[in-house]
């Protein structure tokens, strides 16, 4: 498969439908013979994959503008409770020890996930 040219997303041009209704509309295509499981699976999981990857670079940007204008929450991280491991250890690039540090705490007392502590150590001084 060839690889999607990065480019920055236009908000106003931005459509978003839920992981359920795409799934509801594949069901249908499927049932009324339109189109096989095999293909309604694999063209699901491409869209998810798509619609997820452009949304953690642009909400570590957001980040990092919010925290550059010192506008928002003081944690470090926006959304930080419903990111996964691997999407709050692409969110630690550019924190200072402060912010790593108020990291480490809130995932200790809080899901306490070994590879997210282990990141942040990691990046600690």
């Amino acid at each position: 498969m060839p690889q999607a040219k990065k480019r920055r997303v236009n908000p106003l041009d931005a459509l978003v439908l839920t992981r359920e209704r795409i799934q509801e509309v594949l069901d249908d295509a499927v049932e009324r013979g339109r189109m096989t499981r095999d293909d309604a699976t694999q063209l699901l999981a491409e869209l998810v994959r798509r619609g997820t990857a452009p949304a953690a670079g642009l909400l570590r940007e957001i980040d990092r503008a919010r925290r550059a204008a010192g506008l928002g929450s003081s944690f470090p991280i926006t959304g930080y409770d419903d990111l996964t491991a691997a999407q709050v250890s692409e969110h630690l690039d550019g924190l200072s020890a402060a912010q790593l540090r108020q990291v480490h705490e809130h995932e200790k007392r809080n899901a306490n996930r070994k590879s997210v502590l282990a990141a942040v150590e990691r990046k600690l001084p």
